[in-house]
């Protein structure tokens, strides 16, 4: 465990703009920042980052926290990991204290994941660098490929020597585990026979997550005489996903946001390749269909992709598919197509950083007149043919989320293919109703949900009505909200200015009520303990509190989608809460005891309905529901003042 001295320098050291716009492609909105939800498919920005109160709002999913809750969700961190990332970020030394055995089991494991993999990575870099057999052919092999010493260092290259055990009995000397080398496919076992390694003879390519933790490998082979498959990689475990992560994101993630364009290349030589050529905004799908999940990913720092080809028409036409997943998420995409013969890695190995950027730059076509062209090439005057083509082309039109957009296209493609613009509109249109056709036919086959288990038929007389909630959870949410969002305002109450917070707490001890919902009174016990420590509420202790609740519920109370950024340079004067406080904070509390007031009277009405009531009992009962209708009226009338003021 983190001592708290260190967890305090932590989430005072550390910036949360920054560390979010490492995963996130974030834009200045006012004195916020703007971007995608990083968890939900979305064209307008929906996600909030603000710096004055070290918080994110996620308005399309509903997460929200700190920084380090952030990590924990999006990076899949525990809590030590995600304040270790951010202490190592910020080179903040962290001395642990002892976990409890549950904590202690789970960080253990997920940890070990990694540690075998670091472990796993040095290894092949000093096989590669100072084995005979390494500098022989690993080397060898790098450098017949024109990859510099610095390009090797820094993508963290390797090479697994062709012995049968070697890495995994030096592993084992160093204290790894064998299940978590079999589970990360680092070694392999057949019943009955001893371990052995699992990439022999082969050059490595590390892989590293969006934090920068190699999460696994890829690795070739480069003998010729053999079956073996020329690439394998790492299999799927706790830390190693293939469908959510792209090769090289980690180092070109801050050149995606500077370019603002993102291209998509192939295979790990390929980034290597341009990454060393200069052009460093480069991923790769590493040979794999590109996936919804990896789309995404790229969505968070750029909307503008361009997919790099060699000259292989069949791979061509396969790719097709992921071009129309890109459009579907709404991306804009180009498609450069390289000479017949060259790839990315070729071509940048042998032309320099201008040639290879203008090639980029002008050689780059909208994905529209690319696919237009390729499939141009088979019609051979066939009308059938042709009609196919313009089909295909309308088909990936349609995936267009943007009406605008597919507009646009319509117009362009029209045209291209010199064919009327009112037929294409058509189709599309035909298209788009089919889709949603489908979409709704599926939504109609769901099995209807059964009804909750306290729903009741209002024309069933033999059964009783269902008893609604009635409680004061919203009233106590809204004097929370107003103690964590006004925490350092002052009205005037009495001739003297107090906080909120004081005005508050010190209203509801006066009368010595409470909450009735638990997670609300938790909340305010820590405003109360808060106060007689200060005086004041320190905002920060409650955004990185232990306690979930109390974070997510600060975070909510301090988010707000409804920025008035600048109105009043439009001279559009709108009056919000803060210039009205008083009236709010005293509106709440008048609310919250109005509610209370009507909950008593509902109870003691309950008891006015018992079958066994006698006399005196009804008497003093009533007495004190008179009591309370007559607090229940000068409420009221306190209510009325405050809101017609």
């Amino acid at each position: 465990m983190i001592p708290k001295n260190t967890v305090d320098e932590i989430f005072q050291t550390a910036r949360i703009e920054e560390v979010i716009g490492d995963f996130v492609n974030l834009k200045k909105s006012g004195q916020n920042f703007k971007g995608l939800s990083p968890w939900a498919n979305e064209k307008t920005p929906s996600f909030m980052v603000s710096p004055s109160k070290q918080i994110f709002k996620d308005f399309s999913s509903g997460k929200g926290g700190n920084v380090v809750s952030f990590l924990m969700e999006h990076e899949q961190m525990s809590f030590p990991e995600a304040l270790k990332y951010l202490a190592k970020r910020y080179g903040i030394e962290v001395e642990e204290e002892a976990l409890d055995a549950d904590q202690e089991e789970h960080q253990k494991h997920r940890e070990g994941l990694f540690k075998a993999n670091d472990f796993a990575l040095g290894f092949y870099e000093t096989e590669l660098w100072e084995s005979d057999e390494g500098k022989a052919i690993g080397l060898s092999y790098f450098k017949e490929r024109g990859f510099t010493d610095d390009t090797l260092k820094k993508f963290h290259l390797g090479y697994a020597d062709q012995s049968f055990d070697s890495f995994f009995k030096q592993s084992v000397d160093r204290g790894y585990d064998k299940a978590l080398l079999l589970e990360l496919g680092l070694v392999k076992e057949k019943e009955g026979k001893s371990p052995y390694d699992s990439y022999r003879g082969r050059v490595i390519f590390p892989i590293h997550n969006v934090a920068g933790r190699c999460v696994g490998f890829g690795a070739r082979i480069l003998s010729k005489n053999t079956k073996a498959p020329k690439y394998i990689n790492s299999p799927e475990s706790e830390i190693y996903s293939k469908s959510n992560l792209l090769y090289g994101l980690y180092q070109s993630r801050s050149e995606i946001v500077k370019n603002d364009r993102c291209l998509l290349v192939e295979g790990y030589t390929d980034v290597i390749s341009l990454h060393q050529s200069g052009i460093k905004n480069v991923v790769a799908s590493s040979g794999t269909s590109l996936t919804e999940q990896q789309i995404r990913l790229i969505k968070r720092y750029s909307s503008n992709v361009t997919i790099l080809f060699d000259g292989d028409a069949a791979g061509i036409k396969a790719s097709f598919r992921g071009i129309d997943l890109l459009l579907k998420e709404g991306l804009n995409v180009k498609v450069l197509l390289f000479p017949e013969g060259e790839d990315p890695d070729s071509y940048s190995q042998s032309h320099s950083k201008e040639e290879l950027q203008e090639f980029i730059t002008d050689r780059s076509e909208d994905f529209v007149f690319f696919k237009a062209r390729v499939l141009g090439k088979d019609q051979d005057n066939d009308p059938q043919k042709r009609s196919e083509s313009i089909r295909d082309i309308v088909n990936s039109i349609a995936l267009i989320p943007d009406h605008i957009s597919r507009n646009i296209y319509l117009n362009e493609c029209s045209k291209l293919l010199k064919i009327s613009e009112q037929v294409l509109v058509l189709e599309v249109n035909k298209i788009r109703r089919k889709q949603l056709n489908q979409k709704a036919k599926k939504q109609d086959q769901r099995a209807p949900a059964p009804f909750p288990e306290e729903f009741i038929d209002p024309f069933d007389p033999s059964i009783e009505p269902i008893q609604v909630k009635f409680d004061a959870y919203y009233q106590e949410q809204d004097l929370l909200r107003l103690i964590i969002a006004y925490h350092d305002l002052e009205i005037e109450i009495d001739g003297a200015s107090k906080l909120v917070p004081a005005v508050i707490a010190e209203d509801l001890k006066v009368d010595a009520l409470s909450f009735d919902d638990e997670q609300n009174q938790t909340i305010l016990n820590e405003v109360y303990k808060q106060l007689e420590v200060s005086q004041k509420l320190s905002l920060s202790y409650f955004i990185n509190h232990t306690n979930e609740h109390i974070r997510s519920t600060t975070v909510n109370f301090l988010s707000n989608p409804y920025d008035l950024h600048k109105w009043d340079e439009k001279e559009i004067y709108v009056k919000d809460e803060k210039s009205k406080l008083k009236k709010a904070v005293v509106s709440s509390l008048f609310s919250f005891k109005a509610r209370k007031v009507d909950l008593m009277i509902k109870n003691l009405q309950e008891q006015l309905s018992a079958p066994d009531l006698d006399d005196d009992n009804m008497r003093k009962i009533l007495k004190k529901k008179s009591k309370l209708d007559n607090l229940r009226i000068q409420i009221g009338e306190k209510l009325g003042r405050v809101i017609t003021y």
